[in-house]
């Protein structure tokens, strides 16, 4: 946790960005009948019956020390759908930064050997040493800050029904562009040390012993 928290505390530095990633199904649903436009004191109607048309995937990434966001559509969250992201980002998104860290959950395709399995091994390798992996823990999906952006995304885009993944590419990259002009950021403010006062719970209890011994080896670290 404290590892991801001090990440977000850095000060920009665009040779190292650190980008939070995931990702979120969505539902392609369609009109059975033709919606009833609005008009003067009408809004519009749409009828209860819908059609489903499968499903998509929305894979986003955000930058934490700029108003950066990037939504790529694609048909499925698979091992080899992660490595095209992970080689767009390095080789698309952030061509010359030296290293990009990146923030995501512990799903069993977000890993180095998703590249490996994808990628030729040279390539893997290649993307590879230009990334470095930092993990939210198990049920902290929380403190990845592109949950914020996801849920900003439903609430201003995906709200109405969306019939097919061209579409969904269409309004996702309307959104995207809208809102990267607007210089939106997310305002993160649980650091460590909130973290520390707040979840305590979390953090491993010494007795009066072990404290004692902690601090008279940092009191004699001082000297």
């Amino acid at each position: 946790m404290e590892d991801v928290l001090d990440l977000y505390a850095e000060a920009p530095d665009p040779k190292r960005p650190v980008i939070c990633f995931d990702e979120s199904p969505i539902q392609l649903i369609g009109e059975v009948r033709q919606p009833i436009p609005a008009r003067s004191g009408q809004i519009e109607r749409y009828d209860c019956e819908y059609r489903r048309n499968g499903t998509a995937n929305l894979f986003v990434f955000l930058d934490v020390h700029r108003s950066w966001r990037k939504v790529k559509v694609t048909e499925r969250r698979a091992a080899k759908d992660f490595a095209v992201c992970m080689r767009e980002l390095t080789d698309v998104h952030y061509p010359k930064a030296e290293r990009i860290r990146v923030v995501l959950d512990n799903l069993s395709t977000h890993s180095a050997g998703a590249l490996y399995q994808s990628l030729p091994a040279c390539e893997a390798r290649r993307v590879l040493r230009r990334l470095e992996f930092h993990y939210v823990p198990k049920h902290a999906s929380w403190l990845n800050m592109v949950e914020i952006e996801i849920g900003v995304l439903a609430k201003q885009c995906l709200d109405r029904r969306i019939k097919s993944r061209a579409k969904l590419a269409a309004e996702t990259a309307a959104w995207e562009k809208q809102r990267n002009a607007a210089r939106a950021r997310i305002k993160w403010m649980f650091t460590t040390d909130k973290a520390r006062a707040k979840m305590g719970r979390a953090y491993p209890k010494l007795d009066a012993k072990s404290a004692s011994s902690q601090r008279v080896k940092t009191s004699v670290q001082r000297y």
